[in-house]
């Protein structure tokens, strides 16, 4: 194998690939990275059995080949190295490295030891803006649950409709769920849950990618969905993973349909008051009363260690006085996720869920459970 690339190309496949490549004592391979470099160009391949991602590197391939090289090291290698054409010449598992005044050996394996990444069909499909979707998913993901112990609520729920899509998810104590417009769609009434870490792997990528608009070859995400699998492809990635077998609970029975109380109030008054409240709030119970009268939102905190706060800020109220405790970690979750200067909190009573939505859309919809005090 034989081929000359750019440094900082190299440098960013790198920063793609290897990150989901962990010290594996039961499988050392999955701690490498595979190249392979074929007529039609470079793939760097990663994997650890839950996803794998192939990334197609812009190379000048004088001859065929494949190895696999240590992610870690190689990559702090190639981080080092001067912004000029680097040269590669594999011989005996050895890579032989050359960029200006550089030369070096790295040992590597033999590729055929290397896992494949699943191969998947490319039947069932849709692709969005790729901005939209990093911006979908990266209000949704922070509510799934962190434990596995009911695995579906792990994932993000995704439905497939016509022309849109439905994501969502749950820890059974807050809700987050947004309806995305998709660009082309041959996939209809499919649901499938992806893991949080997929998840959270794409929004990186995708961060990474569009970091430099350069390397853009389209604005279009195109998800590919088959038994069991589910691949992203953006650019020049493509990262494949597993979903989560299991039936998706029905959260809809949680989102009230009518509310007593409504009230309009400015996103960053809120998200302070929420702050300096929280100070005071109990170890372990993260809880803020909410007390809603006339045109002020009273936020009130109290604990036996440390004191209390009563913080009024104004509002627009559209029904009945009210209040509310709730988690504030979960309400500023929610707060973040929404991209407006005003954001509308609806409340029933205190002992049913609330919802907090934004002023501008009506596409997300967030919904958290109250503390029963």
């Amino acid at each position: 194998m034989n081929l000359i690339c750019l440094q900082e190309n190299l440098k960013k496949a790198l920063s793609i690939v290897s990150h989901i490549n962990n010290k594996n004592i039961n499988l050392p391979i999955l701690n490498n990275i595979l190249i392979k470099a074929t007529e039609s160009g470079v793939d760097l391949i990663s994997t650890n059995l839950e996803i794998g991602i192939i990334y197609q590197l812009r190379a000048k391939v004088e001859s065929e080949g494949d190895i696999t090289l240590d992610a870690k090291l190689f990559s702090d290698y190639v981080n080092l190295l001067p912004s000029e054409n680097i040269e590669f010449s594999e011989k005996d598992n050895n890579i032989n490295i050359k960029c200006g005044n550089y030369k070096t050996k790295i040992r590597g394996e033999e590729a055929k030891d290397y896992p494949l990444i699943p191969t998947i069909s490319k039947e069932f499909f849709c692709s969005l803006s790729v901005f939209d979707f990093k911006k979908a998913m990266s209000s949704v993901v922070f509510a799934v649950a962190s434990s596995d112990n009911r695995l579906e609520l792990s994932g993000v729920y995704f439905k497939f409709n016509e022309k849109y899509m439905t994501i969502a998810a749950t820890d059974s104590y807050r809700l987050a769920e947004i309806n995305i417009d998709l660009k082309t769609n041959n996939i209809k009434d499919k649901e499938v849950i992806v893991p949080a870490k997929t998840i959270n792997e794409v929004i990186r990528i995708i961060s990474t990618i569009v970091s430099d608009p350069k390397s853009i070859d389209s604005d279009l995400i195109t998800m590919y969905i088959s038994d069991n699998q589910i691949l992203f492809s953006f650019s020049s990635v493509e990262l494949v993973s597993r979903t989560i077998n299991g039936q998706y609970p029905d959260y809809k029975q949680i989102i009230p349909e009518k509310y007593k109380t409504e009230i309009e109030i400015n996103k960053e008054s809120f998200v302070k008051a929420i702050k300096a409240s929280a100070v005071f709030s109990k170890n372990g119970v993260y809880d803020i009363s909410l007390v809603i009268r006339k045109k002020v939102l009273n936020i009130f905190s109290s604990s036996n260690q440390s004191g209390e706060s009563s913080i009024d800020i104004p509002c627009e109220l559209n029904g009945d006085e009210n209040d509310i405790s709730v988690n504030y970690r979960y309400l500023l979750d929610g707060l973040n996720a929404i991209d407006s200067e005003t954001v509308i909190l609806r409340i029933i009573n205190s002992n049913t869920p609330c919802q907090l939505v934004s002023y501008k859309e009506s596409t997300y919809n967030y919904i958290i459970m109250p503390i029963r005090n």
